[in-house]
């Protein structure tokens, strides 16, 4: 009958390990595991009692930051202080927003992307700990009679080896904080991912909005191409009445059947323009292209007494993609300090524990515990400069991390600054082009009477029409502006970036 044999972590040849078979057990009176113990703890107290952590510690960049905005702004606070449904106050547009904040198919490569990021950081801060392994392994191996050394008399040729065995892993002792570093990096940029989801929620925020405001606004323009046909049908059945009559000549009547034809072309022209903003709103939202609901026409749509700014140095704290910038900057830092420990000696812990027997009753026993562990020193002699190389590496692009930080800063206070202009005159705009469209429309009714009367020409009827309608176009294109100049003060400021809470409140992440 085959002798078993369970072991753990043995070494040398299966003669080898036959042949000691009859040596009585040695008592290991140091206490094996009690070494264990004391050599791991050690190491591990030696590991935080003497690490350091090398390479710069962070300092934000000194940015400078004008006191106050070259654009006057009245009120207390920020309009970004508002929550976007506190802003745009139309039942219709805050559904499309939150459908928008549910299904926009960047916004969940934004959320894939933290969870990626968060996941890194997960194994990134694992090489801190000690990673401990279990394995087993079974195997059946026969001898030769006549093999060299010879078997012990009585020895049966057929063996099983049983060997179960408790590795640690490859553990690094962080004594100059590589592994810190790489951590501090790792979280950094899980910041960065979620600042810049929150960065796609403000801008998809204002896109939707921005989007339902030109709808409204093609809506309105489609009402004026209709209403100036229905005006120009009507002109042309009076000059008809008047050509008729001989009071006109037949030109008159063929140029208010070219200006019919004109407003009746124009009606498609828009009406395609509508399909394709709905379409773009459409995969804003994260749908098939397809209608979109209105809410309030254009002229009614509410829009703030006022627009504060606030102070620009609050722009720093509020703006995500500033934030993430600087996160990116934390990250780029944290990278000199783990290319720098790549130049000192790295010491490594390794070992396991185990237990052997000849016997499966002996297993448990004291004397078949088994055990190895010890540290392995590492010390970079001769690299060909690769160490150096890509302590450069990181120390530049922690140098571009800088610039892109500084820039997006500069790029944040244009926003605002444009932003504010463009509400400030857009305002002005539309209070010009409002009493501009009241003359006139004053003129083509002028101008109709003394056409009817015979005192001018249909020229002049003409030239009231395209001016009205002009007028009317431009007004809309204001009133439009004005709304949207709202959205991008708002979005340049860094609102608009709460999301929806699963009970259907909304809230902030």
């Amino acid at each position: 009958m085959a002798t078993r044999s369970v072991r753990a972590g043995t070494t040398g040849t299966p003669r080898e390990r036959q042949s000691s078979r009859g040596r009585p057990p040695q008592r290991n009176r140091g206490g094996p595991c009690r070494a264990w113990r004391a050599c791991v703890s050690g190491l591990i107290g030696l590991a935080l009692v003497t690490g350091c952590t090398v390479g710069p510690e962070y300092r934000r960049p000194q940015v400078p930051v004008p006191a106050t905005w070259r654009t006057a702004t009245e009120g207390a606070g920020s309009l970004a202080d508002l929550a976007w449904w506190d802003l745009f106050q139309d039942p219709t547009l805050q559904g499309l927003i939150r459908a928008a904040l549910t299904e926009n198919q960047d916004l969940q490569t934004a959320v894939a992307r933290v969870a990626e990021a968060r996941a890194t950081l997960g194994v990134t801060q694992a090489a801190q700990f000690p990673q401990v392994a279990a394995s087993a392994s079974y195997s059946n191996q026969r001898f030769s009679a006549n093999g060299f050394p010879p078997l012990p008399p009585g020895l049966s040729l057929d063996q099983n080896f049983y060997q179960p065995q408790v590795n640690l892993l490859s553990f690094e002792l962080d004594l100059w904080g590589k592994l810190r570093r790489a951590t501090e990096a790792a979280r950094a940029e899980l910041l960065a991912s979620e600042e810049n989801r929150q960065t796609v929620v403000m801008t998809l925020v204002g896109d939707v909005a921005q989007a339902y405001f030109d709808l409204l606004a093609l809506d309105r323009e489609a009402d004026i191409d209709r209403e100036t046909l229905a005006s120009r049908q009507a002109s042309l059945e009076l000059v008809r009445h008047r050509f008729e009559e001989g009071l006109t000549s037949e030109l008159d009547v063929r140029r208010a059947e070219g200006e019919v034809a004109a407003s009746a072309a124009s009606v498609p022209d828009v009406e395609r323009r509508i399909a394709q903003t709905e379409d773009r709103l459409s995969l804003l939202l994260g749908h098939n292209p397809g209608p979109i609901p209105r809410g309030a026409p254009l002229d009614r749509q509410p829009l703030p007494p006022e627009i504060p700014a606030g102070l620009p140095s609050v722009l720093l704290e509020r703006r995500p993609d500033v934030r993430a910038a600087e996160a990116r900057l934390v990250a780029a830092n944290a990278r000199i300090g783990e290319a720098k420990a790549a130049f000192f000696p790295q010491i490594i812990l390794t070992g396991f524990f185990g237990v052997e027997s000849g016997e499966l009753g002996n297993l448990f026993a004291g004397p078949s515990r088994i055990w190895q562990a010890g540290p392995a020193l590492t010390l970079p002699l001769l690299t060909a400069g690769r160490l150096r190389a890509t302590l450069e590496a990181s120390e530049a692009r922690d140098a571009e991390a800088q610039s892109q930080y500084q820039q997006t800063i500069q790029a944040a206070f244009r926003e605002v600054e444009d932003a504010l202009v463009f509400h400030a005159k857009v305002r002005e705009i539309r209070l010009r082009r409002e009493q501009g469209m009241q003359a006139e429309r004053q003129a083509l009714t002028l101008a109709e009477l003394r056409y009817s009367n015979g005192v001018s020409s249909y020229l002049e009827v003409l030239d009231a029409q395209r001016q009205l309608y002009l007028a009317e176009t431009e007004l809309s294109a204001a009133l439009r502006d004005q709304l949207v100049s709202m959205v991008q003060v708002y979005k340049a400021l860094g609102g608009g970036w709460q999301m929806p809470s699963p009970d259907g409140k909304d809230r902030q992440p």
